[in-house]
């Protein structure tokens, strides 16, 4: 198992209308795609409370690159993103790690 940390880094004021995107629309669609999160995380304390954390576990690497891809071109994501961003965007960027689990962690 491989995890996939993602970071996205609203644009100043719109973090709650990026965890409403995930919350109403995202989330489903990656049930949809057979795409399985392992929670998602907003800051309390630290360096930007505009930023939103959640991982993705994954088989594979090939595993990671047929769902993505799939979840990239499905029409429903593709309308919805238009839909929230109809007033600009509301994310500034977006970073990815792909992590794999130590041999002494509790997480696999």
């Amino acid at each position: 198992m491989i995890y996939e940390l993602r970071v996205y880094h609203a644009v100043p004021g719109k973090l709650q209308a990026l965890v409403k995107r995930f919350e109403t629309v995202t989330v489903h669609l990656f049930e949809k795609h057979g795409i399985h999160q392992a929670g998602f995380w907003t800051t309390v304390i630290g360096e930007s409370s505009q930023t939103l954390y959640y991982f993705v576990k994954w088989e594979s690497l090939a595993e990671r690159e047929k769902k993505w891809a799939g979840f990239g071109a499905d029409p429903d994501w593709l309308s919805a993103r238009a839909k929230t961003e109809e007033n600009g965007p509301i994310v500034a960027n977006v970073k990815n790690f792909i992590l794999a689990p130590t041999l002494f962690s509790a997480v696999k």
